[in-house]
């Protein structure tokens, strides 16, 4: 498979267009036409992770942060670029998932979700203009005896698809007028002759990459010389996509109990605790990493617990005062735990391609007790 082969499948489980606009997310450095047969999964590209990447003759690394956050006016051996430059001299290519991997469905923010064990999850905030496909919407008038044919022509072309559903349209009756002009050849009436005909107002849904070959379709198995039809783009179809989670738990828990589950589930060795340690929780909120905006949201909606990589002084006290039990696991421990399950679903779509999870790869903070 080529890099672009890879960025593909990549997408495909965290689609790049989920990222929050401030951040720079797809392939960051390397060629897309490059062969590749050995993956290296984490979070941070540091020196450690190329070394590794080096040794385990790696040809991609899929990061979870950019390697590169903003432009670059120089890349040099020593200093900041250090790192990028050691990746384009050794030929390893890196891809960047971030944020696009936090916002996704089943992605680090329903990860952190399930470990408390929070119910129809929803997104908090940040929340990005996103659509799976785009679709629209095709209206055309039809002779009430032609319908049948027309439907069914544009749902084998790919109209009326929704979910698990197929053949998905709705129709409604009405008056069609028109006057047929010099040079036309109408399939009801006469040359100069105004026509009022039954007809019937049919629509279906088609996404964009099929539009062209339905209404190809529909004017193939249409009567009409010139079918009237209409085409609409279609806005908000998607489902909403944001970063963090917030819901009700199954079952109403303590914090203590919380933390082991956390503990166990992230490897977790210490955590932040803001507020009542022995509350019973029963709406909680996750957000992976940094997100300072969101403490808002996560007060304004009386959440019990809010789960999150790292809070600032002034957020932490913010939540203290509004009675909000926060735990904080550090930035990238409220993350990392996804790589397994990245993993997993890279080796299900790639099985010729090796996918290991760098073991150079951790936490830049060392936790102990003083």
């Amino acid at each position: 498979m080529k890099v672009k082969d890879i960025a593909g499948v990549v997408e495909q489980i965290a689609p790049l267009g989920l990222a929050q606009d401030w951040d720079n997310v797809g392939l960051l450095v390397g060629d897309p036409e490059r062969r590749i047969e050995n993956i290296l999964l984490t979070i941070d590209v540091t020196k450690a992770v190329v070394d590794e990447a080096r040794t385990l003759k790696t040809d991609l690394i899929v990061s979870y942060h950019p390697v590169i956050w903003d432009g670059l006016k120089q890349v040099l051996a020593n200093g900041p670029t250090r790192v990028v430059y050691e990746l384009v001299r050794s030929g390893i290519a890196v891809f960047s998932i971030h944020t696009a991997l936090d916002a996704v469905v089943g992605g680090v923010n329903d990860g952190l979700a399930e470990m408390l064990g929070i119910v129809d999850a929803k997104p908090l905030g940040d929340y990005v203009e996103y659509a799976p496909q785009e679709n629209y919407k095709l209206v055309v008038f039809v002779p009430v005896d032609a319908l049948d044919k027309v439907a069914n022509a544009v749902f084998a072309a790919g109209a009326g698809a929704m979910g698990n559903y197929r053949d998905c349209g709705f129709h409604t009756d009405g008056t069609g007028t028109f006057l047929p002009l010099e040079g036309a050849h109408p399939a009801i009436g006469k040359r100069g002759r105004r026509e009022a005909v039954h007809e019937m107002r049919f629509e279906a849904i088609v996404p964009a990459e099929k539009l062209d070959a339905v209404v190809a379709a529909m004017k193939q198995a249409h009567p009409y010389e010139m079918p009237a039809f209409d085409i609409f783009r279609l806005f908000g179809y998607g489902s909403r996509f944001g970063l963090g989670r917030i819901g009700p738990l199954a079952r109403p828990a303590k914090v203590a109990r919380l933390i082991d589950q956390i503990k166990k589930q992230t490897g977790a060795r210490a955590v932040g605790l803001v507020g009542d340690p022995k509350r019973l929780v029963r709406t909680a909120a996750v957000c992976a990493g940094t997100c300072g905006r969101i403490l808002n949201t996560v007060i304004a909606q009386k959440a019990d617990l809010y789960l999150t990589g790292e809070l600032k002084h002034h957020e932490a006290l913010a939540a203290q005062e509004a009675g909000l039990t926060c735990i904080c696991l550090s930035h990238t421990v409220s993350e990392r735990f996804m790589l397994k399950k990245l993993a997993r679903q890279l080796k299900a779509r790639m099985k010729p391609v090796a996918v290991r999870i760098s073991k150079k790869d951790a936490d830049p903070f060392t936790w102990k007790n003083i």
